[in-house]
């Protein structure tokens, strides 16, 4: 499988007896259905997303991009909670793509989300 922003090959990475693919350029991660909400759950699992938020804010700006399982243009998608994450979800196969950063912050909730919340523009 290529990595949807970058077309780099991923790689699958374990935590926990979850297995998720992680770009080997980018760093970006893609999820299959609901492997980034039991991960959210599980104390440590932060340590997938090892790429560096900087880079994922430049990738983050591609944003139409197909999915890398069934090649389905994907929806940009907002988290409810924490409206700065910006990710890519499949209508097809319920798949997401978090660039690289997005995991590490989307897991850690604090009090800085509130006023990221407030300042954040809409994802167009």
């Amino acid at each position: 499988m290529n990595c949807p922003k970058c077309d780099a090959v991923m790689e699958a990475v374990e935590y926990n007896s979850v297995e998720v693919d992680r770009c080997t350029n980018c760093q970006g991660i893609w999820f299959d259905m609901l492997e980034a909400e039991q991960l959210k759950d599980i104390k440590g699992a932060e340590s997938i997303d090892i790429g560096d938020q900087k880079v994922g804010k430049e990738y983050n700006k591609i944003d139409k991009v197909n999915c890398p399982k069934c090649k389905t243009l994907m929806s940009k998608m907002v988290d409810n909670d924490q409206p700065h994450i910006w990710y890519e979800a499949c209508g097809v196969c319920y798949g997401v793509f978090f660039d690289a950063g997005e995991f590490r912050d989307y897991k850690e909730e604090n009090i800085f989300d509130f006023f990221k919340k407030i300042i954040k523009k809409p994802r167009q």
